[in-house]
């Protein structure tokens, strides 16, 4: 009886110090270098580099906006080109809680105001919709779309648009580099092929989504680089074995939580990139699965 008291105690303890680990770990903030390669990149735009955040998840309890604001001056100090966020802006918000779409346009607020070109998608906590079945809330989604908009946020859905290069006073033609924005996969919006419609056939892009599965409706050699959130790394991982998290478990179908999946998905010639974000759901702990900046820099394709 003795041994089993112990082991259940030590279990206990164990328990106990991920629980705790698990609370302070959102606010440990991981910056991901990586190299994407782009056909057809402008010389302008080689070596330049762009910033990639997502999931702030504002509204959800114990929210982590102090590891968000950390971020924007970490962006500001650095000063990438671009800095792409990933969609779930809020959480859950509705008429009668506190403005998280106000506390959204606030935290974004400065990275707009240090003349940093920032580009926004929608994600399905910005509908609020936290099942795949739930009803999209429109107008919300709306309000929250809008005030992104005017704070000074390039807000895509379904939509391409020619990127200025650094020190450039315009975009330079059909060689210019173009951002594509996918709308919510659980909200029925994303439809690639209205927004890759608007690029010319040769022009090098990115991709930027919230959910990964919108990845898979891209046509062959029409993303070179992708990215997207939604999955927030998994948020719980087991040490040592970052592939394996809740959602492996949880999931019947295939798991594209983190980092390149390099898995076969999606089609030939198109990469795919998920960022872990910064917010949770569900709990507010992260193990394993820090919050992650991504900055990416961009070289010519060979």
């Amino acid at each position: 009886m003795k041994s089993l008291k112990y082991i259940l105690l030590s279990l206990l303890g164990v328990v106990s110090l991920l629980a705790i680990w698990g609370l302070l770990e959102p606010y440990i903030i991981d910056t991901e270098e990586e190299v994407a390669e782009i056909p057809n990149l402008p010389n302008s735009w080689d070596g330049q580099r762009v910033a990639v955040i997502a999931d702030w998840q504002i509204g959800m309890w114990l929210g982590n906006t102090s590891a968000i604001k950390r971020i924007v001056d970490q962006l500001i100090r650095e000063r990438p080109a671009l800095v792409l966020i990933a969609g779930d802006f809020i959480y859950h918000a509705d008429q009668g809680e506190d403005n998280e779409i106000g506390k959204a346009v606030e935290l974004v607020r400065p990275l707009v105001a240090a003349g940093i070109p920032t580009y926004g998608v929608l994600g399905n906590h910005d509908y609020a919709m936290d099942a795949k079945t739930a009803p999209p809330n429109e107008q919300l989604a709306g309000e929250l779309y809008a005030a992104l908009e005017q704070v000074g946020v390039d807000m895509l859905q379904n939509e391409a648009v020619a990127l200025v290069a650094p020190g450039d006073q315009q975009p330079t033609g059909e060689t210019s580099l173009y951002l594509v924005g996918i709308g919510s996969r659980w909200a029925n919006k994303d439809n690639p092929a209205i927004a890759l419609s608007q690029v010319p056939k040769t022009a090098p892009r990115l991709v930027l989504m919230h959910h990964p599965d919108s990845f898979e409706k891209l046509p062959a050699n029409t993303a070179p680089l992708s990215v997207a959130g939604h999955t927030h790394g998994g948020q719980v991982r087991l040490p040592f074995l970052p592939e394996w998290s809740w959602m492996t478990f949880v999931r019947e179908d295939q798991v594209h939580t983190d980092g390149w999946i390099e898995v076969s998905f999606g089609q030939p010639g198109n990469h795919l990139y998920v960022n872990r974000g910064i917010g949770f759901s569900i709990a507010p702990i992260r193990i394993n699965c820090p919050p992650e900046v991504t900055l990416f820099t961009l070289q010519a394709a060979s």
